[in-house]
C-alpha cells in the first residue's frame, strides 16, 4: 500500500486517535457514564465506540425515552475532563509542514467537546472544523468528509484524509478521498486504507505549486 504520488489540494484529519491522544480521557467518561446508566463493559464494547458519534453509540445503548439525558450527560463528561489531552508524536511538525489553509479538522465530537480537546492539546487553528453538529448523519457516513473539503473550496476527490478509525476511514472512501491511517488506536488487525503508518512521526508533508505532497517515510528517516 502507498498513498498516490500527487499533489493533494488539502488533508483533512480525524482529531482523536489521529492529532490528539484523549484515550484516558474518553475511558474515565464512559466508565463513568456506563455506570450510571447501567451498561456493561461487555455492551459498551460492543457498540464500538471510537470513530462513532457519542450520540450514535448512545442509541444503541438506551431506550429511546431516556436517550435525550444520556446523550447530554455523555457530553456534559467529556467537555469536562480533557485531562491528559495531548498532541500524539510527530503531530506538531507535520501541521506545521502544511499551509494554513490547506488542512481542516473533521470530528465525531460535537463543537463544544472538538473545542475543548484542542485548546487542551494546544493545537493550532485549522482552516476549517467540521463537527458532528454541522451533519446530519456522522461517521462512517461521508457527509462530513464532503462538508470539509467544500469549507476549504476543494474537490473531496482532491483530499487526503487521515484517520485512526474503521468508521472514519470508511467515510473517507465514501467521499472520494484518498485514505492515510495511523495505528494508534488500532494497532491490530486489518486498516483499509491506501497506506498505514505506525506513528504520525513516519509521516513528511511539503508544498508545491499543486497543493501538498505528503509522503511516508520508514522510522529513523
Amino acid at each position: 500500500m502507498s498513498l498516490p504520488d500527487r499533489a493533494f489540494a488539502a488533508v483533512l484529519f480525524d482529531m482523536d486517535g489521529t492529532l490528539v491522544d484523549s484515550t484516558a480521557a474518553i475511558a474515565r467518561c464512559w466508565t463513568t457514564w456506563a455506570v450510571e446508566h447501567g451498561v456493561t463493559a461487555e455492551a459498551l464494547a460492543a457498540a464500538g465506540g471510537h470513530g462513532r458519534p457519542a450520540a450514535e453509540v448512545v442509541r444503541d445503548l438506551v431506550a429511546a425515552e431516556h436517550l435525550e439525558q444520556a446523550a447530554a450527560r455523555i457530553a456534559e463528561l467529556e467537555v469536562a475532563d480533557v485531562g491528559g489531552v495531548v498532541q500524539l508524536p510527530g503531530v506538531p511538525q507535520l501541521l506545521a509542514s502544511i499551509p494554513s489553509g490547506r488542512w481542516a479538522v473533521v470530528t465525531s465530537c460535537g463543537r463544544p467537546l472538538a473545542d475543548a480537546r484542542r485548546r487542551a492539546a494546544g493545537l493550532p487553528e485549522p482552516a476549517a472544523l467540521v463537527t458532528y453538529d454541522d451533519v446530519a448523519r456522522g461517521k462512517p457516513d461521508p457527509e462530513c468528509f464532503v462538508l470539509g473539503a467544500q469549507r476549504l473550496g476543494v474537490d473531496p476527490a482532491d483530499c487526503l484524509v487521515v484517520e485512526d478509525a474503521p468508521a472514519g476511514l470508511a467515510a473517507a472512501r465514501a467521499a472520494g478521498c484518498a485514505t492515510l491511517a495511523v495505528r494508534t488506536t488500532h494497532p491490530d488487525g486489518p486498516l483499509e486504507a491506501d497506506a498505514v503508518v505506525e506513528l504520525l512521526s513516519h509521516v513528511r508533508a511539503s508544498a508545491d505549486a499543486g497543493g501538498v505532497r505528503v509522503r511516508v517515510h520508514a522510522p529513523g528517516q
